[in-house]
């Protein structure tokens, strides 16, 4: 996975979650819309702060998580 950029988390934003350059626009927000099938430019119009390589580390990230496993830890 390469470093990500654009996506941050920050407790005191949107109550940690991912969000994008910490504006107040969660990725689950962004994937939502694109699942719902509205296009790049229809995001850029709804919110005109967010640029264009936001949406695609938007996705990337999304996809990042989906495939992460988490494994609970055990004492030895």
């Amino acid at each position: 996975m390469k470093e990500l950029t654009r996506i941050t988390t920050d407790p005191q934003v949107m109550g940690g979650k991912p969000c994008i350059r910490g504006l107040r626009v969660t990725v689950g927000t962004v994937v939502g819309l694109v699942a719902a099938g509205h296009s790049k430019e229809d995001i850029l119009k709804l919110y005109p702060y967010l640029e264009e390589p936001d949406i695609a580390e938007a996705l990337s990230y999304a996809a990042w998580r989906a495939e992460e496993i988490e494994v609970p830890l055990t004492r030895a």
